[in-house]
């Protein structure tokens, strides 16, 4: 059992937790728990849909002022905006991509995945991210699910993918300059911010002394946070967790809560001293 597991369970955390902290500059794993444990990957696959969707637009295959029709048909309930919204829009793909991780729209991720082609993405995924797997489009009606969903098929990720893949952007290995900026600016707007960037230390006016580029993710009992934390040693985490005990949807939920006060002093250990960094 690892550290921050056992600090956990100790502390009545119900769940078990894989985590991965790399050193963004050099791709040095610096902590590992459970890294290669196939868990659901929840809107954490958002990552990976990003950094395909900006190569499509890096390439000229989908250009990001191409308006995409949102369609009646094309709403599903979970995480999001779009949903709530009437039929006709039609969103730029930078649009989709940045609600997709912002708000985790999950509307935005299916108009994503169908853009770009659900074999396309996964052959990808299997170039890229080994030990990735999306089986299909989010929050599906039955009647519309593929078959490795009608046999209960998940998407999965691991700690390790996660992590690494976070790395290679913030090195600049996948996407052109210009598009790893975005895509860092984007994840560097994610309004969800429970764990990773619940204690990162703030001035007096209030605001973090450090950026945080992340995604959460998040399902009945399934509480994961992955991004770059840029401290002083720029860091690429992946915090993925399964089997809590809380089922609220709410930032104080208690495995929430729990995750971000356990990770935190290792990240502070990891990533120090302190003094300031951007990219």
């Amino acid at each position: 059992m690892g550290g921050v597991q056992r600090a956990l369970t100790s502390q009545g955390f119900a769940g078990r937790v894989a985590v991965v902290v790399q050193d963004a500059r050099t791709g040095e794993t610096l902590h590992a728990e459970r890294p290669d444990e196939a868990l659901p990957a929840a809107s954490i696959v958002k990552v990976a849909l990003l950094v395909r969707g900006l190569l499509a637009a890096q390439e000229g295959e989908v250009p990001l002022a191409e308006r995409v029709p949102l369609r009646a048909e094309d709403r599903v309930p979970g995480s999001g905006v779009l949903h709530e919204l009437s039929p006709g829009l039609t969103p730029t793909w930078e649009d989709l991509l940045t609600l997709m991780v912002i708000v985790s729209d999950n509307t935005a991720t299916n108009l994503v995945i169908s853009r770009l082609g659900l074999e396309r993405v996964q052959a990808w995924l299997a170039q890229t991210l080994p030990d990735t797997r999306l089986v299909g489009r989010l929050q599906l009606p039955p009647e519309l699910r593929n078959d490795a969903q009608r046999r209960g098929e998940r998407n999965t990720t691991t700690a390790r993918d996660t992590a690494a893949l976070l790395t290679r952007l913030y090195r600049h290995e996948l996407l052109d300059d210009a598009h790893t900026r975005l895509a860092l600016d984007i994840l560097g707007r994610q309004q969800f911010r429970d764990i990773l960037a619940r204690h990162v230390p703030r001035g007096v006016d209030g605001e973090p002394l450090y950026r945080v580029l992340s995604k959460s993710g998040e399902l009945t009992g399934v509480h994961h946070d992955a991004g770059l934390l840029l401290l002083p040693r720029p860091l690429s985490v992946a915090v993925l967790s399964v089997d809590g005990s809380d089922p609220r949807e709410h930032p104080d939920n208690r495995d929430v809560t729990l995750l971000a006060a356990t990770i935190w002093p290792l990240l502070h250990a990891l990533g120090g001293p302190f003094g300031g960094h951007s990219y």
